[in-house]
């Protein structure tokens, strides 16, 4: 038999490859990245500007910012409430205590100091015969409301405490913080993790540098912005809970904002067509009528006391028609064509009249149906404005900033209510 031999192939082996791991990416700290931007701001515009406010405010914050995004870094978590908390030290209350000692500010606020004392002696907030532009108060007659403690305290020991600026500040915080917790108000479900997102949120908007160079330096526009968002959240609670009483809150926080200055007005038709779709007619009559009365109640006793004075200081004023020209002369389409354009005043009203039919329009045929809608529509319809109007200033756009951004960030949470609705969100009512 023959034999067999088997033959075994000798093992190949195969070396396979491995490829060098990649290192892992790092995600972007978006938190960093906007704190550094900040100081880059700050930082260049105490480098270029003239003004020594705004110098001492850009040093002051460059170093808030830098150390912000230093602590920023250190920590895992984005948007940390001690980042936050230090951006605002440095870009708000360390450049606001030092320039409130030195006596530095932009004009409008000795501007509403002297109409808070004019009110309190004379009953008017405004000059009879203005001579120069300090003289001018373009502001409606609440404003000298926040004047009135350095009128009563401004030669007392107290006196650093009774600074414009500083209630100002206090009236914009209070409104800003009151929106994150207008949904539950004080009640017994506000949990303490609720009240820090509150207070996060409130950090991050005081240190962004269109809000924090304003606060330190000036600061009469934030207050009304404050009001009004206030009125737009508590309009979107009255959205929630319709009843007897709904709509008068916002109705108060609106007329307030409106007693203050021209700018809130726009505000009143934008929730009013809120209100209506979403929590009916009588709502919407009712923060209505309480919004006027409030402002009229504010507004017409004081313009009746010098009607000439009123008109003089508030409405020719701001518009360039004043016996003085206007010191808001920023370089945007509404004064370049009033400067620069034959008959470019008549034009630049013309555009702001029709840019108001157009956002006027756009509430009948697509009303806003939550709070977030209606602030982008006046976003929308106050920055088309402030770039048009005659006489502006570049500080006004802070209006549609803090409009558009506040609501989106997180800061106030759409009312979440189990009410019927038709197709087109409005909420049906049995009645």
């Amino acid at each position: 038999m023959p034999s067999t031999t088997t033959v075994t192939a000798p093992a190949t082996t195969t070396a396979t490859a491995v490829a060098p791991a990649r290192p892992a990416r790092l995600p972007v700290r978006w938190d960093v990245v906007h704190l550094l931007a900040c100081a880059a701001f700050a930082l260049g515009l105490a480098l270029v500007t003239t003004l020594t406010p705004h110098r001492v405010w850009g040093v002051c914050a460059a170093l808030g910012y830098g150390t912000a995004a230093l602590l920023a870094a250190r920590d895992p978590r984005p948007w940390t409430g001690r980042a936050l908390r230090a951006a605002t030290v440095g870009a708000v209350l360390l450049p606001l205590a030092l320039l409130v000692v030195l006596g530095g500010a932009q004009s409008e606020v000795g501007v509403v100091e002297h109409s808070g004392a004019l009110l309190l002696h004379t009953g008017s907030p405004y000059p009879a015969h203005p001579t120069t532009v300090d003289d001018y108060n373009p502001y409606l007659p609440g404003m000298a409301l926040f004047g009135l403690p350095h009128a009563l305290l401004g030669n007392t020991p107290l006196a650093p405490l009774t600074d414009a600026r500083l209630w100002f500040c206090a009236a914009f915080v209070a409104c800003m913080y009151a929106t994150t917790r207008s949904r539950t108000g004080h009640t017994a479900d506000s949990t303490r993790t609720e009240r820090t997102a509150g207070s996060t949120r409130t950090a991050l908007l005081l240190s962004f540098p269109a809000v924090a160079l304003p606060l330190a330096v000036g600061g009469v526009d934030l207050p009304v912005i404050g009001l009004m968002c206030l009125g737009l959240a508590l309009a979107g609670r009255a959205v929630s809970g319709p009843g007897p009483g709904a709509g008068v809150s916002a109705g108060l926080a609106i007329g307030a904002a409106a007693a203050l200055k021209w700018t809130a007005w726009p505000l009143l038709p934008v929730v009013l067509i809120l209100i209506a779709v979403t929590a009916g007619r009588l709502t919407a009559v009712r923060a209505t009528a309480t919004a006027l009365l409030t402002a009229a109640a504010a507004v017409i006793p004081v313009a009746l006391t010098n009607p000439h004075a009123f008109v003089e200081h508030v409405v020719l004023f701001p518009l360039g028609k004043g016996g003085i020209q206007s010191p808001a002369t920023s370089p945007l389409p509404g004064h370049l064509l009033a400067e620069y354009v034959p008959g470019g005043f008549v034009l630049a009203v013309a555009l702001l009249v029709a840019s108001a039919v157009a956002v006027a329009a756009s509430l009948v045929v697509r009303p806003p149906h939550t709070v977030r809608a209606a602030a982008d529509r006046l976003a929308i319809g106050l920055g088309l404005a402030m770039c048009l109007i005659p006489a502006t200033r570049f500080g006004y756009l802070v209006y549609p900033i803090v409009l558009a951004v506040w609501f989106r960030v997180g800061a106030y949470d759409e009312p979440r209510d189990r009410t019927d609705r038709d197709r087109n969100g409005r909420i049906r009512h049995d009645s």
